[in-house]
């Protein structure tokens, strides 16, 4: 990446009203020579053409290869035979080939590219809108809606999905459900309604235009050439492919789930992580395990949860941190002499978090000043107690449902193993959640959601930045209390008090979220 695009990509986020590190980062991974993602919209041609020349891997996903000829557009790794560069275009993302009249291509399938990272290129805004839209907030809301909930106006926002991202934001959306369900038709069994209905597109006959629009055919005719190949139906599940960039380890997640597995609501097994969930007024589970061999985790849902698919799709990519850039984050984090050799020792750490942010909740404020093993012991008591049994679970899936809000805000605490004052913290906020007067939400930024956590009574600077951090991936969101952090190994013998140490992580700016995985990390070696 020249120093001219930077300057361009400066000049685009000042415009906008962006602000942010962005710029140093990108200039630090060059820095330590990896390949830094490229900025959305305003791509590098000349770093294109040599990825695509080469079919270098470690470019897809980030941008993608329309061709004027044929009207396709394709990943980088594309097998077919290169065609000319002068009938070649270059587009960011999906949504922006497909906005500019390309179609899909059938024989490298653009949705099966690994993800590209909401914050690549991306301001603040923009990044919060694309995580919501992957959740689905596009698939039955207005764009009004979703602009109000980030805290702008719909004109701003389409304004920097054009300048950012290239499309608009119901491009966007349109794009993710045609490529959810491409990839339901590739790699299940599910019905027509079935995968209508599980992607977002409300009918059967709004996902037939869909396609026939984008693909220039039907469904149909897809499925049958899908089905040329073995497809084991199994009308209990759905099994998805989430594909990732290396480098990413099953072992640092297995560490995390073993130290605070939920009895019955989680099953952890050596190459199998399962757990409960309720979601949008639907009730299920799911399971990931790592495939041998492939940067691919599977992805087993219940079919009792096809109606949030999408959803649940992209909680659990961000729950394992699938879409990370980890030699980006490196090359800032590097720049700190005590970071530096805890990247060296273990590179590629990802950030993991909940898939329920009022469950990461609880868990915060229930473990407050004691261990992590305490914490997991009292939580496992208030599943004990107040969650429901989820009916009709398998054998090997979780058997019980965390407690709604409104069964821990009537709870009764006593002897269940926390101080009285918390306790009382811990049926003020589910009362609070609950009645709506509290939505756990980033949408606005991470300081506004810690702003408001830190208001309610019982709840500190640490318990809002950890529930910021773990709840919602947030990637600088930083508890500078934490013990963990005071006491990581990176310190030697001069270990920081909470003041220097918030002082520090400035430089780290906006990848403190990882820095505080890397020294939880030191610490727990």
């Amino acid at each position: 990446m020249t120093h001219e695009t930077i300057q361009r990509f400066s000049a685009i986020r000042a415009e906008s009203g962006e602000t942010g590190a962005w710029p140093l980062a990108y200039r630090a991974a060059m820095s330590t020579h990896e390949l830094p993602p490229l900025l959305a919209f305003h791509l590098d041609p000349e770093v294109c053409e040599r990825a695509r020349q080469t079919r270098d891997a470690r470019f897809d996903g980030r941008f993608f290869i329309a061709v004027t000829s044929t009207k396709i557009y394709c990943r980088p790794v594309c097998p077919v035979q290169p065609p000319l560069a002068k009938n070649v275009r270059f587009y960011a993302t999906a949504a922006a080939a497909e906005a500019a009249g390309f179609r899909p291509c059938l024989r490298c399938r653009p949705e099966t590219a690994p993800g590209t990272p909401a914050w690549a290129g991306t301001g603040a805004t923009v990044a919060r809108a694309l995580r919501l839209i992957d959740e689905g907030a596009l698939d039955e809301g207005s764009l009004e809606v979703l602009a109000t909930r980030l805290g702008v106006g719909e004109r701003y926002l389409r304004k920097l999905f054009e300048a950012q991202v290239g499309a608009s934001p119901s491009a966007v959306a349109k794009t993710r459900r045609l490529h959810l369900a491409k990839r339901l038709l590739d790699e299940t069994a599910l019905s027509m309604p079935a995968i209508a209905e599980a992607a977002g597109f409300g009918s059967l006959r709004r996902f037939n235009a869909a396609f026939q629009e984008s693909y220039g055919r039907t469904p149909g005719s897809l499925r049958r050439k899908a089905l040329s190949s073995e497809i084991v139906p199994d009308a209990g599940v759905c099994r998805l492919r989430l594909p990732y960039r290396e480098p990413w380890r099953w072992e640092q997640f297995h560490g995390h789930f073993a130290l605070r597995a939920l009895p019955g609501v989680e099953v952890l097994e050596p190459r199998r992580y399962a757990r409960s969930f309720r979601l949008a007024g639907h009730c299920g589970w799911y399971a990931v395990r790592p495939l041998d061999g492939e940067p691919v985790l599977e992805l087993t849902v219940s079919a009792s949860a096809l109606p949030v698919l999408a959803q649940v799709v992209a909680r659990v990519r961000r729950q394992f941190d699938l879409d990370a850039e980890p030699g980006v984050i490196a090359g800032q984090l590097a720049a700190d002499p005590a970071l530096a050799p805890l990247l060296a020792a273990t590179p590629g750490l990802r950030l993991p978090c909940a898939f329920d942010a009022f469950e990461q909740a609880v868990r915060a404020i229930v473990g407050q000043q004691v261990t992590v093993k305490a914490a997991v012991t009292v939580v496992g008591r208030l599943v004990d107690r107040y969650g429901e049994v989820l009916e009709a679970a398998p054998e090997g899936a979780p058997t019980r449902l965390f407690p709604r809000p409104e069964a821990l805000a009537q709870a009764e605490l006593a002897g269940i193993g926390m101080p009285g004052k918390r306790a009382e913290a811990l049926r003020g906020f589910a009362a609070r959640v609950a009645d709506a007067s509290l939505v756990l939400a980033a949408d606005q930024g991470v300081e506004r959601l810690v702003a408001e956590l830190r208001a309610l009574p019982g709840l500190g600077p640490w318990t809002a930045e950890y529930i910021a951090l773990r709840a919602f991936g947030e990637p600088d969101a930083f508890p500078a209390s934490d013990l963990g952090l005071l006491k990581s190994r990176a310190w030697g013998e001069n270990p920081p008090t909470a003041g220097q140490l918030q002082a520090r992580a400035e430089a780290w700016r906006p990848w403190r979220a990882y820095a505080a995985v890397y020294l939880w990390n030191s610490y727990e070696i």
